[in-house]
């Protein structure tokens, strides 16, 4: 694909009373500055506020924000870093200013809980969309016409995007520069900005784990705590059951009842868990690690490691050690 000239295209993010300072900079930064020395075209960026006067900040300083909503008419694209709560609806006029300017074919991108807006101006039914690990579920259970993937750090459908938290916002402007000015802009921005320019794996990987015991249950939780010590043992539905001198069906019930998941996929979590931890605080192998977190082999924690954070054991121990 041959990259668009930018010069003149016009980006309005949408700025609002108590917004994160580091989530309305993200675009800024991005698209605002002046990377004219390694050929990346300039972009007329417009922060709007959706309320009049100054803006207070998570930070505990004000902003002033040059324009107001009529700058979204006039955009090329339209970014909504984040937003203030995900169970806050915005104003009707912010609201409508996006849907007319999605109407009229603007690219569309939702930051961070930014995608609560755009799913509220219902500018994301029928389509795929993330948010914020944190609040995926709220998202869905919201906005039950999005078909949400809380895995991922971006989703680009097309004339819209949305991204998963904070960090993840970089990932997706990256994204849209790269799109529309090709990689080498991309790149030049990220090597400025001290970040890769392409990140791996999801947001799986910033996920907390494991899954937790929901309810005390005096005999299930010692257990739990015993084989969180052991997890190089190998573990069975029936042999933990034993340990508990409990029945197959009794075990299966409780442990239900307590963690709301299977033994399996408990198991799983945890050594996964293990796993990163391990990855994240030492230097032994993967080979090592496979075998202090349970899994056997370096080939079956490879296969899991990618299956549940779409990256290596290897990509990960970079990412958070930066080695």
């Amino acid at each position: 694909m041959t990259p668009r000239s930018s010069s003149s295209a016009v980006i309005a993010v949408v700025a609002f009373d108590g917004i994160s300072p580091f989530h309305l900079s993200v675009p800024c930064i991005v698209f605002g500055e002046d990377y004219g020395a390694g050929g990346v075209p300039r972009f007329d960026v417009r922060v709007c506020a959706v309320e009049p006067g100054m803006l207070r900040t998570t930070a505990g300083f004000a902003i002033a924000a040059p324009y107001g909503l009529e700058a979204i008419a006039a955009a090329d694209i339209v970014i909504v870093p984040s937003w203030r709560d995900g169970h806050e609806t915005p104003s009707e006029a912010l609201l409508a200013a996006l849907r007319e300017a999605h109407a009229r074919g603007a690219q569309m991108v939702g930051l961070c809980l930014g995608a609560f807006t755009l799913a509220a101006a219902g500018i994301l039914d029928g389509r795929p969309a993330t948010t914020h690990w944190a609040w995926a579920d709220t998202f869905a259970r919201r906005y039950r016409a999005v078909r949400v993937d809380a895995a991922v750090l971006y989703v680009d459908d097309g004339d819209v995007l949305t991204s998963a938290g904070t960090a993840a916002s970089l990932d997706c402007c990256l994204h849209l520069l790269r799109r529309r000015c090709g990689a080498q802009a991309a790149n030049y921005v990220a090597r400025r900005l001290v970040v890769p320019p392409h990140r791996q794996g999801s947001q799986a990987q910033f996920v907390e784990q494991p899954i937790g015991v929901r309810s005390r249950d005096e005999r299930l939780s010692p257990l739990l705590d015993w084989v969180r010590e052991n997890l190089a043992a190998p573990h069975s539905l029936d042999s933990l059951a034993q340990r508990a001198l409990m029945s197959r069906r009794t075990f299966t019930r409780r442990f239900k009842q307590a963690t709301g998941t299977t033994v399996g996929a408990w198991l799983l979590a945890e050594r996964l868990s293990r796993a990163q931890q391990l990855l994240e605080t030492t230097g032994e192998s993967v080979d090592t690690i496979a075998g202090e977190a349970g899994f056997g082999s370096a080939v079956s924690l490879r296969q899991h490691f990618a299956e549940a954070f779409r990256t290596t054991p290897s990509n990960y121990r970079r990412e958070f050690q930066g080695a």
